[in-house]
């Protein structure tokens, strides 16, 4: 070969060619890629072949309403500050800072994203007929409520209960009446509420990652669990306090099976299952955050919670049993209702991929890559201590959204309804290259900006 054509092939060997890349390297790519193309079937789907899927905005329940607003340049300013500096700051605060940083930049993004609205941008949804308020308000003997609660989810309005509440157990009920009858019960307030719930989430789930031995991950995670399109639906769905509620359990859950002494394992085991138990009571979809339980005791080695923490969960459950509530007899009653309502007229055929879709908006389209590099990556991470536990979490949060896709009882609105296993599936994005972090940082923040300046969401 003449030294043109030496030349020519040590220029070709260096040139990183796909074939001979690692799978590893790939799998971000075909994640990512996966998620555009099935976003972009949910959406075009339905327009171009008039597919009444019934959501006004597949696969959301959104209107498009291009608009600014009062909340437009904070949004863009914590976009920018946090595209400068969030990675770099999780990486070396120490970490009672770094949980100050998560809580105040998570309400920030959270408050300007629904200030896009104003004012009304902030609780508003929370005061609609269907909603919690209307009802918590007019309930006057919430005992003599939870008495009646199961007789009156089959029926139909007026004689039923609105959609939310016919479509939830009643713990979601008793916290909006416990918020309306300290004061808190207007719809501006009960959203203000809310939302510094749901801004703790994050915190939830960096504290879980950190008891279990996986500090490192966290810190590359905590940028994606705070500046990302989920915070739309933070701000003005209960959903979002459901979110937070099951983080909640399950840290404390690590928390308890990773204690020494006996009675210190008992109390954090007893408060991750009235945690959980009372999650039972917030959405019948909720049970499946068992998965995500047996995931973190399995990580911690550790089953001596499992009982106390069960039998507390029950002890919950059976307290509303004992004010009348039900939810052994609630649950049939819920699928009657269900099945007589709007999910008759949404196809299966589209909501078992659509919801997937709809899902990916609400998470940001960077969970793809994550959660197909840590496919990739399973059989050699796997054996790390730190790796097992940020592939199992989103292992187990996937397993869950696939039970209750297959359930058939979330056709649609699904961007608020799996709020609760939205980061645990965003972990995965901590085994992404530090180049990808810092360039899908960019994707999920402008997707956010996008979604809440173009379209204007139903929750």
């Amino acid at each position: 070969m003449d030294d043109v054509g030496l030349a020519a092939a040590a220029r070709t060997d260096r040139l990183p060619r796909l074939d001979v890349m690692p799978p590893s390297s790939r799998a971000p790519w075909y994640g990512l890629g996966a998620t555009v193309v099935l976003v972009t079937l949910a959406m075009a789907v339905p327009a171009i072949t008039g597919w009444q899927v019934h959501v006004p905005f597949p696969p959301l329940n959104a209107v498009w309403a291009p608009r600014v607003g009062i909340g437009t340049v904070p949004a863009l300013l914590i976009a920018g500050l946090g595209i400068w500096q969030a990675t770099d700051l999780a990486a070396r605060l120490p970490w009672k800072r770094l949980l100050l940083a998560v809580y105040g930049t998570g309400l920030a993004w959270m408050f300007s994203l629904a200030y896009v609205d104003g004012k009304a941008g902030v609780g508003t949804i929370l005061g609609t007929p269907n909603e919690y308020l209307t009802t918590a308000r007019a309930t006057t003997n919430l005992h003599h409520t939870l008495e009646i609660y199961v007789s009156r989810i089959a029926l139909p309005p007026p004689d039923g209960w609105p959609v939310h509440i016919a479509g939830h157990p009643p713990g979601a009920l008793t916290f909006f009446v416990a918020l309306d009858r300290i004061g808190l019960g207007s719809t501006f307030m009960a959203g203000v509420v809310v939302t510094l719930i749901a801004a703790t989430t994050a915190l939830a789930l960096l504290t879980t990652l950190r008891v279990l031995g996986a500090e490192n991950h966290a810190r590359k995670a905590a940028p994606f669990l705070v500046l990302g399109p989920a915070a739309i639906w933070q701000c003005v769905s209960a959903d979002a306090v459901f979110a937070a509620f099951a983080a909640w359990g399950l840290a404390t859950l690590a928390f308890a099976a990773t204690r020494r002494t006996p009675g210190a394992m008992l109390c954090w085991s007893v408060l991750s299952g009235l945690f959980l138990g009372y999650c039972v009571m917030l959405s019948y979809g909720l049970p499946l955050l068992a998965v995500l339980a047996l995931a973190v005791l399995l990580l911690a080695r550790s089953w001596r919670p499992l009982v106390p923490a069960a039998l507390a969960a029950t002890a919950v459950v059976l307290l509303y049993a004992g004010f009348g509530f039900n939810w052994w007899d609630a649950y049939p009653a819920l699928r009657h209702r269900y099945w007589a309502g709007v999910a008759r007229i949404r196809p299966t055929s589209y909501w078992l991929w659509g919801d997937l879709a709809a899902l990916a908006l609400s998470a940001g389209p960077l969970v793809g890559a994550g959660l197909a590099q840590a496919a990739s990556q399973w059989r050699t991470r796997i054996t790390e201590p730190s790796g097992r536990v940020v592939l199992l979490l989103p292992a187990a949060a996937a397993a869950s959204i696939v039970l209750a896709d297959g359930s058939l009882l979330s056709k649609a609105e699904v961007e608020r309804i799996w709020l609760p296993f939205v980061g645990w599936l965003l972990v995965a994005c901590s085994l992404l290259p530090e180049s990808w972090r810092r360039r899908g940082l960019v994707l999920q923040v402008v997707v956010a900006l996008a979604l809440q300046h173009l379209l204007a969401t139903g929750w």
